[in-house]
């Protein structure tokens, strides 16, 4: 079952997420229309609403709360790149400009804010505290995550543990918290809803690692951003943080300063060194070990079309190149 496939099964569930989307974005405030509808609408995957739709249908469920809890994670998501961009001082994003670079600073932060609250206005819509409070905690995670990151950047001596704690806190905690509640609304028992966490948050691993891998691996046209921004923004990220332990003297000098100093002036020459020390296959195999984990957590679900589903997405994780 490829992508295509896979989104198929549920083009209609996420055609209602879209719809839902549009509906609840709606401000009185045209700048928040604006900038709001311009970064929903810039040719993100769902991956995340998707998980969450597929996890509830595997579970067997026939309500209509996924719909909710799908656009909920959206919003969440979205205002994490919103927040990230402005962080970052990134201004590519899914092969267009940064809302950042085209409103500024102070209104991507403002707007960010206003798709959190917004999600939480809908959270209280469901009269779920168990909802509630996965996905509060899910929201305090991803900020702790954001600060860890900050912290780790230009750091040189960033480890590989620390590293994957960012991954883990910043990215992999919404897919996770996107598996584990289309198992709660569903009234799964706690052994499938445990399963479910599980399954999506290695996905969420397997995600980010081939995400950085890919930019030390692919054109800028290819994955949707500047090649390198990771290493301008002083990121430590596994394909660095792994050249540079089992690179020589000179080559971990190379890349230590990059990382130190925020530079992409020797891109080229990290890529090359990068590829030389079996970074980008050591980066690979690490995926690809998330994603054997997150595939034996389906093992708790019966058969059907959307656990089939969900283990083609695990293989579409490091199958992609963007």
């Amino acid at each position: 079952m490829d992508i295509q496939s896979i989104y198929s099964l549920i083009q209609d569930d996420m055609k209602a997420v879209d719809e839902l989307i549009q509906q609840r974005l709606q401000s009185d405030v045209a700048l928040i229309n604006q900038l709001g509808f311009y970064i929903i609408n810039s040719g993100g995957k769902r991956l995340r609403p998707a998980i969450a739709i597929l996890a509830a249908r595997a579970c067997g469920y026939e309500g209509s709360q996924h719909i909710n809890l799908a656009t909920i994670i959206e919003f969440i998501h979205t205002a994490t790149l919103l927040h990230d961009d402005v962080v970052d001082n990134s201004d590519m994003r899914r092969g267009q400009e940064t809302a950042n670079t085209l409103w500024g600073n102070e209104a991507s932060v403002l707007v960010g804010d206003f798709l959190y609250t917004r999600s939480f206005e809908m959270m209280v819509e469901i009269e779920s505290m168990r909802l509630m409070q996965i996905l509060s905690h899910t929201t305090n995670v991803i900020a702790e995550g954001e600060v860890l990151q900050l912290l780790n950047c230009h750091d040189a001596d960033t480890t590989e543990a620390r590293y994957l704690e960012v991954i883990h806190h910043k990215t992999a905690k919404l897919f996770e918290a996107a598996g584990q509640l289309g198992a709660v609304i569903s009234g799964s028992d706690n052994a499938t809803e445990m399963a479910m966490a599980n399954y999506a948050m290695h996905l969420g691993s397997a995600f980010q690692l081939v995400d950085d891998l890919l930019d030390y691996s692919q054109s800028s046209e290819t994955i949707g951003k500047n090649i390198g921004d990771d290493l301008a923004e002083g990121k430590p990220t596994l394909p660095l943080i792994y050249a540079m332990q089992h690179g020589n003297a000179e080559q971990s000098a190379i890349i230590r300063e990059a990382i130190e100093q925020g530079q992409r002036d020797r891109i080229t020459d990290i890529i090359e060194i990068i590829q030389n020390t079996g970074a980008i296959d050591y980066t690979a195999s690490a995926a690809e070990k998330e994603v054997m984990q997150a595939k034996q957590a389906l093992d708790i679900l019966a058969g059907s079309p959307y656990k089939q589903a969900l283990l083609s997405l695990a293989d579409f994780a490091i199958q992609r190149n963007y």
